[in-house]
């Protein structure tokens, strides 16, 4: 479907300058007419991104909340897809900001409404946001779970007949249909990394397919995660070898909301990420074909090397508060073994070659395990070079998984993302260091870029009090976080460090009595859990995600309690960061502290009419050591108790 654009314009028209005055016409005349405020910011902003889209090159665009920032990339994003017929990706930092965009009443609505547009928007999720029928219908005749029971009740008919015409076929299992379901019980129904797509039966029936087939055809916006993008990035080209499509169709333009989170998301993307059961599910299929003695005495010894191996990192690991990711350490047993796994699956895949000549082996299962087996042992040879990878365990009730994951990743930013001609934007209130975004783009190699600053237009001094409070015992924390929520009658954002932390909390709730609803993240679906809070004005959100993309204007969130100082975890990617640091406090620590916690202060004054407190609790070695260091970040300064 082609959009129009929203003026005329000729052959002979230049369409940068009829996009300016459209824009003009736009700020100056059309959004006040409807109520909307002129905002110098937003002017400036504009002029500065027309720029970037101009020159097709990289601007930093860090403006302070309420400057409307979202309406101004998104004008320029939807007219500059309608006219280069290609539509524009705007990569979100997660499925919560995603929801914000499009959300009833949300920015694109009110775009809509103002201008008189149809937006054609399609959501592009990450993979383990859509339901496995494999997985759920395995599942469903094993269980008395009503949550997964009701999953299976509302999969279409048509997933279960394959006689169906392709004409029925609809779209379905996005996480957000299934609110009821608990995160830990959606990962037992979810897709993951374990499922082999390309074989399953249900894959033309699969939901995820099928969502993947509507996106695509988006002409306007494509709204996706930073890891599904990056995920679209490193995937493209050995995509595009096995005859399937990317991720991703071409895109106009990306992009970035919440941009400084992008590094990570790139790094996650990169990960080489190896489950206890896969080597051992491909090779056990391996050895059912008619084979050599030579290939089957190296597929024997991989998988008890396997075995041994794995079980040495489940028992030498450590958990890691505030992190799924278990620290590993490179203890020489562990080493010794991985460099011997390698040599093997070298030799292995020598075999292969034979063994393809010789006839004996289905091209098919060749193809396969030579995929595999290259993809393992690159990543075995990424872990052995000392300070080239970052690896950690990780392990859920059903798996244990090994990740590598490499420490930099500028290189291949620069060379696959950034070398692309198009406009990049990234957008958020946090993207430099007191004005200084050389340590933002660095990380993401990118060398050539525009820069700018916009502060809030929100009166701070009268809209919000900033509040302290010291305290070395967590039950006395516990006491003051139940006084402060009863004192405001509820209406209020807990924001934890950690799940820990917030579950501590939750085992301490359980004893108090409440006159408003408490609610935990994680308990239902994320988007579901915060139209619950904001229905019910007088309740309680607890959050340790919702630092960011939480928008929750008026009553609703008249008070944001922050439990602890929001440092990284002392898990093996932050401990690979701190080692490669000259001062690992004030390079890697305090910038992600300061930065998320400017962040989680911002949940709390979404408009002009907005009011309320915040309250932060330190430790007594944290008030010596960050007091100036926090304050400096702060709209306000802190009131101590």
């Amino acid at each position: 479907m082609t959009q129009s654009l929203p003026f005329e314009i000729t052959k002979e028209d230049s369409f940068f300058e009829k996009l300016g005055d459209y824009i003009g016409d736009v700020f100056y005349d059309i959004l006040p007419e409807h109520g909307y405020e002129l905002r110098d910011e937003q002017i400036f902003m504009a002029f500065q991104i027309e720029q970037a889209f101009k020159n097709k090159s990289v601007v930093f665009a860090e403006a302070g909340v309420g400057t409307g920032k979202t309406f101004v990339y998104l004008l320029y994003a939807i007219c500059y897809a309608r006219y280069t017929r290609k539509p524009a990706i705007i990569s979100c930092a997660d499925e919560t900001l995603i929801e914000q965009l499009v959300k009833e009443g949300g920015d694109i609505e009110k775009l809509e409404k103002a201008l008189g547009l149809t937006v054609d928007v399609r959501l592009a999720k990450a993979r383990e946001q859509y339901v496995c029928v494999k997985k759920l219908d395995y599942l469903a005749h094993r269980t008395d779970d009503e949550d997964i029971l009701s999953v299976h009740d509302e999969i279409p008919e048509f997933v279960y007949e394959p006689a169906a015409s392709m004409k029925s076929f609809e779209r379905y299992g996005d996480r957000k249909e299934y609110p009821w379901v608990p995160n830990e019980k959606w990962e037992k129904i979810a897709w993951d990394p374990l499922q082999q797509c390309s074989t399953c039966d249900w894959r033309h029936r699969c939901g995820q397919t099928l969502n993947r087939e509507y996106y695509r055809h988006a002409s306007d916006l494509i709204i996706c995660s930073h890891d599904f993008y990056m995920e679209h990035i490193w995937t493209k080209e050995s995509r595009k070898r096995e005859g399937q499509l990317p991720l991703l169709p071409e895109a106009s333009t990306v992009v970035f909301d919440e941009g400084h989170l992008l590094e990570f998301a790139a790094q996650k993307g990169l990960t080489y990420r190896f489950h206890s059961e896969t080597l051992s599910s491909i090779l056990t299929g391996y050895m059912d074909q008619d084979v050599r003695e030579e290939s089957l005495t190296l597929v024997e010894d991989i998988l008890e090397l396997h075995d041994e191996w794995f079980a040495h990192l489940s028992k030498t690991s450590k958990a890691v508060e505030g992190s799924v990711r278990k620290d590993v350490p490179r203890t020489e047993p562990m080493l010794t073994t991985a460099k011997t796994i390698a040599e093997k699956v070298d030799a292995l895949l020598e075999q292969l070659v034979f063994d393809s000549e010789l006839y004996v082996m289905e091209d098919y299962h060749v193809k396969i395990m030579e995929e595999y087996l290259e993809f393992f042992a690159y990543g075995l040879r990424t872990l052995l070079q000392d300070g080239q990878g970052i690896h950690w365990l990780e392990e859920t009730e059903t798996q244990t998984s090994l990740v590598i994951m490499p420490r930099l990743v500028e290189d291949i930013l620069r060379k696959e993302v950034f070398s692309q001609k198009i406009p990049f934007v990234f957008s958020s209130a946090t993207l430099s260091q007191a004005g200084d975004f050389s340590y933002t783009a660095s990380s993401l190699g990118i060398q050539k870029y525009a820069s700018f600053s916009v502060n809030s237009p929100f009166d701070y001094e009268t809209q919000m009090k900033m509040n302290g409070t010291v305290t070395e015992n967590e039950s006395d924390k516990w006491e003051a976080m139940g006084n402060a929520l009863n004192e405001n009658n509820g209406h209020s954002l807990l924001l934890f460090s950690s799940l820990e932390e917030m579950n501590r909390f939750r085992d301490w709730t359980a004893n108090q009595s409440w006159t408003f609803e408490m609610i935990y993240e994680g308990d239902r679906e994320i988007s579901e859990t915060v139209k619950q809070f904001q229905r019910d004005e007088s309740a309680v959100l607890c959050s340790y995600h919702l630092w960011e993309g939480l928008d929750v204007p008026g009553e609703s969130l008249t008070q944001v309690l922050i439990s602890s100082l929001p440092f990284p975890p002392n898990d093996p990617v932050f401990q690979a960061k701190r080692s490669h640091a000259m001062d690992p406090v004030t390079e890697v620590d305090l910038p992600y502290m300061l930065l998320r916690l400017r962040q989680g202060i911002g949940r709390l004054i979404r408009s002009s009419e907005d009011k309320g407190s915040v309250r932060i609790w330190m430790t007594n070695d944290q008030m010596t050591k960050y007091e100036k260091q926090v304050q400096d970040v702060l709209p306000l300064p802190i009131n101590w108790t």
